[in-house]
């Protein structure tokens, strides 16, 4: 009996010590294995050499246990956004936001972790875009940032991927999401097209009165004209005309008043003369 209990208990031992070296085994081969997903990159850090000059890319890898350590980059475009109020040409105060599409430069890795650390975006992407919208801006009028759109966003895009690049950031697109002046500058624009209204007002009233005045020059030399045609006919044929004139007047006074259901009696013979003073015997 003693015998056998010795054996169990010799045997209980042999399987405690196996399963110690088991996990000592997989716990040494977990830590020395690491998985890079799709779309990242890895950098090593090593303690006794520092940071590695190259990276790792997708799938899993080895490494030495508590002396490297890697760090994970996320190598795909993202997006970031930041707003600027900027000062124009002419004085006049902008808001501006700007978004833009970015990725680590996969070669500088390496350098990008040393000078920046895994968040360099957040570090260099702010500052740097606020640098470029106030000088690009300061270019330009306020009016001008709305009718050479076009001519802005590139001069900000050319910029900005320049000084991006000198941290190792490429930019794959920038853009200028929107842009809103201040109070003051709607309160000019609002004055510009008041001015301009009354500006236009003017000349319509200045042309108007040209017209009238051409007008009245006209109808003055009609009149003179007609005055001295009367005249002329008056010298020729005496006065004849003025008769004739006269009569057609009358019967144009005596149709009038007998359409008038005011007129019930229009006295006849020498009274007649009530006609413009018209009598047939004189």
């Amino acid at each position: 009996m003693a015998g056998g209990g010795q054996a169990a208990v010799s045997f209980l031992t042999r399987i405690a010590k196996v399963a110690a070296g088991i996990g000592v085994a997989a716990s040494a081969a977990s830590t020395s294995l690491y998985t890079v997903d799709g779309g990242e990159r890895a950098v090593i850090f090593d303690r006794v050499r520092g940071v590695l000059p190259g990276t790792e890319s997708e799938g899993t890898h080895f490494l030495v246990p508590f002396l490297q350590k890697p760090f994970i980059f996320d190598i795909r475009t993202r997006p970031h956004s930041f707003s600027s109020t900027s000062g124009t040409k002419d004085l006049q105060m902008v808001s501006l936001t700007l978004r833009v599409l970015s990725r680590p430069n996969v070669d500088r890795l390496p350098e990008i972790f040393t000078s920046l650390g895994l968040e360099y975006d957040e570090k260099v992407l702010p500052s740097i875009g606020n640098e470029v919208l106030k000088a690009v801006v300061a270019q330009f009028n306020a009016d001008q940032l709305l009718t050479e759109r076009p001519h802005v966003s590139a001069l900000v895009r050319e910029s900005l991927t320049q000084r991006a690049r000198e941290f190792n950031i490429v930019l794959d697109d920038v853009a200028i999401t929107h842009l809103a002046y201040g109070p003051e500058f709607a309160q000019a624009v609002e004055k510009k097209q008041v001015a301009q209204q009354e500006a236009e007002r003017s000349r319509f009233l200045v042309a108007r009165a040209e017209q009238e005045r051409r007008a009245a020059i006209v109808r003055a030399e009609g009149e003179s004209e007609a005055a001295r045609l009367i005249s002329e006919a008056t010298t020729t044929a005496g006065n004849g005309l003025i008769e004739l004139r006269r009569i057609e007047a009358a019967k144009e006074i005596a149709g009038v008043l007998a359409r008038s259901p005011n007129v019930s009696y229009i006295p006849a013979g020498d009274n007649g003369q009530m006609l413009l003073g018209l009598n047939a015997a004189r």
